[in-house]
């Protein structure tokens, strides 16, 4: 996002220190692992770097009015940007697998509407801090993971042509489906607010079922990790050539294949409306 928006550089994860670079262009509240719910793999749920960006507002804003500080020169935004940047979100996934690692599927399948109301509130809670323009990811297939699929007890039918697990991606589209039909909800009811639903769900599962025609190998192959056998199947293993796979350690994606995919987010050919990243802030 940063170099297509044509930024001078990366933007700075919200615990670094001033000095190092530039917040002027904004911040990074992401972590690892992090879920809406509280409870997942990570401490930082989505109310964490919520209350992480109402702290980084209130302390730009205090520092604006009791510094004089000369006009270009600052490593912070203007109390004014936050009205008219850009707020993204790629979260919900860690949530579905977490619950599937602690309960059943339906029982996840029944979590969703509770977590999207964590969501819908925190989505809220930006809104009422000025935020106006949001550009928000769906989850991906992550029945198309390597190391979901090798700890998926297989049954008849659940493997769809590309070796993915249906029960698993149709919980994703579940997902997606009612996130969707949420943010319809909220550009409903918050006025002036503007949405981006953003299909990476699409783009990646259109990789993975087009991995050799781009160049990748199979799409189920991944590296860098120690080899696992599960039921007489190999997985994992050093690569020879990372490029040309899909993930690298079983469930994050490689370089290569986020840029390809990263191609079709920003272009906006995968938005709902159909607008490419740099013209999200003028939708």
């Amino acid at each position: 996002m940063s170099e297509e928006l044509g930024l001078t550089s990366y933007l700075r994860p919200y615990l670094d220190s001033l000095g190092l670079d530039s917040f002027k262009h904004g911040a990074n509240f992401a972590t690892g692992g992090s879920s809406i719910k509280q409870g997942g793999y990570s401490p930082f749920h989505l109310d964490v770097p919520i209350s992480q960006f109402r702290q980084f507002k209130a302390r730009v804003i205090d520092i604006d009015n009791s510094t004089q500080q000369e006009k270009g020169k600052s490593d912070l935004p203007k109390p004014e940007d936050f009205s008219k940047a850009l707020y993204t979100f790629d979260i919900g996934q860690n949530d579905l697998a977490f619950g599937l690692g602690n309960s059943s599927e339906s029982e996840t399948l029944a979590s969703i509407p509770s977590i999207l109301d964590l969501f819908s509130a925190a989505v809220q809670q930006l809104y009422s801090e000025g935020a106006r323009v949001f550009w928000v990811h769906n989850t991906g297939p992550f029945g198309c993971l390597p190391d979901r699929i090798s700890k998926y007890p297989k049954k008849p039918g659940d493997l769809d042509k590309n070796g993915c697990v249906i029960p698993l991606n149709e919980l994703a589209q579940e997902f997606n489906m009612q996130l969707k039909s949420k943010l319809i909800q909220l550009k409903a009811s918050l006025t002036g607010a503007a949405f981006t639903y953003v299909d990476a769900y699409t783009a990646k599962y259109n990789l993975i079922n087009t991995a050799k025609a781009q160049g990748f190998v199979d799409p189920l192959d991944f590296c860098c990790r120690e080899k696992v056998v599960v039921n007489g199947t190999v997985y994992g293993g050093p690569c020879a050539n990372p490029t040309k796979h899909i993930s690298w350690d079983g469930t994050h994606y490689t370089e290569a294949a986020n840029k390809w995919v990263s191609k079709f987010i920003l272009n906006g050919s995968m938005s709902d409306p159909l607008i490419p990243i740099n013209q999200a802030c003028h939708a």
